[in-house]
């Protein structure tokens, strides 16, 4: 008699991955089927948030080899080799980041799900674009969605961050 219930054999091997987060080096390994987003709240970087898990909500955004990705929709396999950056990236030596500033210093958040996603959209928006508009910063936002603050104190946020962005 068969079965279709995969046995531990069956089951996919497991992968050595080398990533680079935020500057410092993870090397391990992972089953080729988690979740990039997954794999980085694993190893402590937890501003990536799983909200959607779909890459509605842009909540697990971050940046992969300078690239805008929503981390749910990808495989940490898919990372190996690359250089990845989170919101805890943004900060150095301590000091907030101008645009880690300026979500504070503008309101632009409330319960705080959203805003790792929102940061590293405006990350990503101000190195193409150092002096957006509103309908720039309207295309950049567009793949993250907060239900808490509503959009004008993150445009103030993205606004001003790009005054204090070099």
């Amino acid at each position: 008699m068969s079965s279709d219930i995969n046995t531990e054999s069956e089951r996919p091997s497991r992968k050595d991955i080398e990533i680079t987060v935020n500057g410092d080096t993870v090397s391990t390994d992972v089953e080729p089927r988690l979740k990039l987003s997954d794999f980085l709240r694993r190893e402590g970087f937890k501003s990536v948030r799983v909200g959607c898990e779909h890459g509605a909500c842009g909540a697990c955004t971050v940046l992969v080899n300078g690239e805008l990705t929503k981390s749910c929709l990808s495989y940490a396999v898919q990372a190996d080799e690359a250089e990845i950056e989170t919101a805890e990236g943004l900060a150095t030596d301590g000091d907030l980041h101008p645009i880690q500033e300026a979500f504070h210093e503008k309101g632009a958040l409330q319960c705080g799900f959203c805003t790792s996603g929102f940061m590293m959209a405006t990350k990503a928006l101000l190195e193409a674009e150092p002096d957006p508009d509103d309908s720039d910063i309207e295309r950049a936002l567009s793949g993250n969605l907060c239900r808490c603050t509503g959009y004008e104190s993150i445009y103030r946020a993205v606004h001003e961050a790009a005054e204090n962005t070099e």
